[in-house]
């Protein structure tokens, strides 16, 4: 059986623009990482989630971890990652195990994010802080950035939101990052489980707790957004007092993800960053192939 030209899925892969286009890497440099986290049974959002720029970071020899499993409770329709109410437990070893990784791989600067584990009594939180101080104990001049779910499960979970925040910002990150991903009218069909709102709060406590620390967001375009609810969503993230910002294309991973709406062009992308910087934000990474934690140490 072979798939019709006129297949939807053919039609996706020929009409890819070329600037969304890149060389995977060297086989070498991929190996290098790929042979240190596979030997300690840990993940990356490199390697989950599809990163095209895996190949570009892995010949830096950077990597962004993935904690508490490859299973996230969240179904977000446009991630590529598993998803399923059942998680792995977790490995009690897995924040020793990523400190030595970090170690190995010579890191300065290290990116901690995590599925959405809504299962577990403090949504990970503890196991952030676990991670960065069992990283920290190993490399003490790394830098640690974290890229945390919204922390919002079971009974009261303003509250339960606000402590879990707490527990990581008590931890001191180099740089608290929280993806709001859309425009607000776009966030339930793309962010099933997630809130607007919620996304927004997260940042703002985390500069009610430490103004010190930079905060940090991103939008994944190219699901029906204008260009006026970009502005919109940008404004209501500098409110918040949020310093960064990423602005990438989606990419669609399978035809059981959301498809793409729109490819904007890297003209586009920089005329948006250019709007960005005169917001307010001041560091701000926009281009089609941009995503969370790309050249996050600079």
């Amino acid at each position: 059986m072979t798939l019709s030209e006129n297949s939807p899925w053919r039609k996706e892969i020929t009409t890819l623009p070329p600037w969304l286009r890149r060389p995977i890497g060297k086989a070498s440099d991929l190996s290098t990482v790929q042979q240190i986290i596979k030997q300690r049974q840990i993940h990356t959002i490199c390697e989950e989630g599809r990163c095209p720029n895996r190949g570009e970071c892995y010949g830096r020899k950077t990597a962004t971890f993935l904690l508490m499993g490859p299973t996230c409770t969240r179904s977000c329709a446009f991630c590529q990652v598993d998803k399923g109410h059942a998680p792995m437990p977790l490995d009690a070893d897995e924040p020793q195990k990523v400190a030595e990784s970090v170690a190995l791989l010579g890191l300065r600067y290290v990116v901690l994010t995590s599925v959405a584990r809504d299962d577990l009594p403090d949504g990970g939180a503890s196991w952030f802080v676990r991670t960065m101080e069992a990283i920290r104990e190993q490399t003490p001049t790394a830098q640690i950035e974290v890229l945390t779910p919204d922390f919002w499960s079971g009974k009261g979970g303003a509250v339960s939101q606000r402590e879990r925040v707490e527990q990581v910002v008590g931890a001191t990150p180099a740089c608290y990052n929280h993806n709001i991903e859309t425009v607000a009218r776009l966030q339930d069909r793309v962010r099933r489980g997630a809130k607007y709102d919620r996304s927004l709060a997260v940042l703002e406590m985390v500069k009610e707790m430490n103004r010190e620390i930079p905060t940090k967001s991103g939008l994944m375009l190219g699901h029906g957004e204008t260009e006026g609810e970009i502005v919109e969503t940008l404004r209501d993230l500098r409110a918040v007092g949020c310093d960064r910002l990423t602005l990438g294309q989606y990419m669609r991973p399978s035809l059981e993800h959301l498809p793409v709406e729109k490819y904007w062009t890297p003209q586009e992308f920089e005329q948006l960053g250019e709007i960005a910087h005169s917001l307010g934000f001041n560091h701000v990474r926009s281009g089609p192939l941009v995503r969370s934690s790309y050249h996050a140490g600079e």
